[in-house]
């Protein structure tokens, strides 16, 4: 069975192609969103989701999140001990992710179609292949984010020309795409965006004023308690509305603090994150030679794009109303779902061909002349960014020394003109006759097609000796044998049962409520676990319903009181 996913920064969802069209599956919860957080319990048990998300309140240090930001990286996570990368991270998260499918449709899942910001370089979509791979998923497609929004928005439905640029802002990553329709075909003419600007940045600029004003140094707090000012400024974001002033309230300590602020005081403190958003913007016009006003449509994408403050600016910045009518959410993952329908050549669907873009440019190492002497070390680009692929591109060189043996061409990615500063990618070394510098002549072609697959291939003039590597979303590829190994290193840790979930997230909401309360209501909130926790015992379905119920009152009511 083949699902679509959205694995995004803060929330992650699964979709599948039925019937009624694409569909977003819910989580074991019932809820369609699945927080992008994993956690370690203290029985080795793996927690994902809104069940991770609110042991992290109580145990910071044994809980990642945001960790879709270091794909493709060495970064390690350490949750309880043991260490993570953000691509094992990723599998865990994909597993329950599967898990649910399969519970749903009552089938084996084992391929989806994943998505990932058009501005993911080729590791960090390796990387999110990979962690499919470790899920027991077959990435059969990694389908760039504003693509799959732009299927969603039915871009070229009507058969109508247009130009649209997709605006998707999520918790994390910001990422423009200008995109043309014609005859049944959907042109990427370029790609920009910055893959450490989002929703989450928002949060920690209300974080930082509101510690400010409560004259609190930041250091101060420990992680526990910088989770509490990051949760209660994210609510307090999620409540500005229209006007003027809002106001923000966190309990640290047993002691309550509320500051009120305007909007146009927050505004001002977003002017840096206003301008990082501008900036991906006007490299993807000014990169497809557009203006503005040749833009037809402007679609909005990604839950940060509920904000007041980001609406308002690109309503501004485009002089018209964005459209946003499908759930920013659930666009991305529904439009993955539809893609999951034409992969599997549903009559229903319109077929549309996409003719994409490579997001960055590919290149090599070179020695130039600076006016006084050979300088190693510059970068030449060989296909630049926002070039249509497929693509293919030859460069000749020739050798830099006397006497030189071998040339070693590096496979570099990036914008920089310093090859050092740019992605390494593989390399490839083809011999030459040795002789004088400049004699020996070796032809470079790059070909990269639409399954971001790059070949290199190196003929050296003289000899017609050739030499080639491709090189698949990254530089690596998982051997059988390191795939099977990982995956026993990830299933050793128990996954959380998954009928005990919805208890489980309501005993954490209730011990969290515990620490956060002084004097009665931690009496009271003591009372109800006990009661809750003698019911469970029981295992009487009907009697831990109720005890449920009873419970999720309890608490609603305590945090009604002392939070609003």
């Amino acid at each position: 069975m083949l699902v679509g996913i959205d694995l995004g920064t803060t929330n992650s969802l699964v979709t599948y192609y039925g019937k009624k069209g694409a569909t977003v599956i819910p989580n074991r919860l019932g809820e369609e969103l699945t927080p992008s957080v994993v956690s370690i319990n203290d029985k080795d048990e793996v927690l994902v989701g809104s069940l991770a998300l609110e042991y992290g309140r109580l145990h910071p240090l044994d809980c990642a999140k945001v960790f879709k930001r270091s794909m493709g990286t060495e970064k390690v996570f350490k949750l309880r001990g043991k260490s993570f990368t953000a691509t094992e991270l990723s599998a865990l998260l994909l597993r329950s992710l599967k898990e649910d499918a399969e519970v749903f449709l009552r089938k084996k899942v084992d391929r989806a179609i994943i998505s990932v910001p058009a501005y993911f370089n080729d590791l960090q979509r390796k990387a999110t292949a990979e962690a499919g791979e470790l899920a027991g998923l077959e990435a059969v497609r990694i389908i760039n984010e504003p693509s799959a929004a732009a299927i969603t928005y039915g871009v070229g439905k009507d058969n109508s020309e247009e130009r649209c640029l997709v605006f998707d802002l999520g918790g994390g990553t910001l990422d423009v795409s200008i995109l043309e329709y014609s005859d049944g075909i959907i042109e990427v003419h370029a790609i920009a965006g910055d893959n450490y600007t989002g929703g989450e940045d928002f949060t920690r600029v209300l974080a930082e004023m509101f510690l400010r004003k409560s004259l609190i140094v930041p250091e101060s707090l420990d992680q526990k308690k910088m989770n509490i000012v990051m949760a209660s400024s994210e609510q307090a974001k999620i409540n500005i509305g229209g006007s003027k002033t809002f106001s923000m309230s966190c309990k640290l300590e047993g002691e309550l603090i509320e500051q009120s602020f305007s909007v146009a005081e927050y505004e001002k403190n977003c002017e840096n994150l206003k301008s990082r958003i501008r900036k991906p913007i006007e490299k993807a016009l000014r990169d497809s030679g557009l203006k503005l006003s040749d833009i037809d449509r402007v679609i909005m994408v990604g839950g940060a794009t509920r904000l007041s403050i980001v609406r308002n600016f690109v309503t501004k910045l485009f002089h018209n109303f964005p459209e946003s009518n499908v759930d920013p959410d659930k666009a991305v993952a529904l439009g993955a779902g539809i893609t999951c329908g034409m992969k599997e050549r549903n009559k229903e669907i319109k077929e549309i061909v996409f003719i994409d873009v490579c997001p960055f440019t590919l290149g090599t190492e070179v020695i130039i002349n600076n006016g006084v002497f050979d300088e190693a070390g510059h970068f030449m680009p060989i296909i630049e960014r926002n070039t249509v692929i497929p693509v293919s591109r030859t460069q000749t060189l020739v050798t830099a020394c006397d006497n030189q043996s071998k040339v070693c061409v590096k496979v570099l990615q990036g914008e920089s003109r310093k090859a050092e500063n740019n992605l390494l990618l593989g390399e490839v070394v083809v011999p030459v006759p040795p002789g004088p510098a400049g004699k020996e002549a070796v032809d470079i072609t790059y070909t990269y097609d639409v399954n971001s697959l790059l070949e290199v291939e190196v003929r050296a003039n003289t000899t017609g000796d050739k030499r080639k590597i491709i090189i698949q979303k990254g530089d690596k590829k998982l051997t059988e044998k390191e795939a099977n190994e990982r995956l026993e290193q990830l299933a050793y840790l128990k996954q959380n049962p998954r009928e005990d979930e919805k208890n489980a997230l309501l005993l954490l909401r209730g011990e969290r409520l515990y620490e956060e309360c002084c004097s009665d209501d931690r009496y009271r909130i003591d009372q109800e676990i006990m009661r809750f926790e003698r019911i469970l015992e029981g295992q009487d379905k009907h009697k831990i319903e109720k005890g449920r119920v009873a419970l999720e009152k309890a608490l609603a009511e305590i945090e009604e009181r002392i939070y609003c």
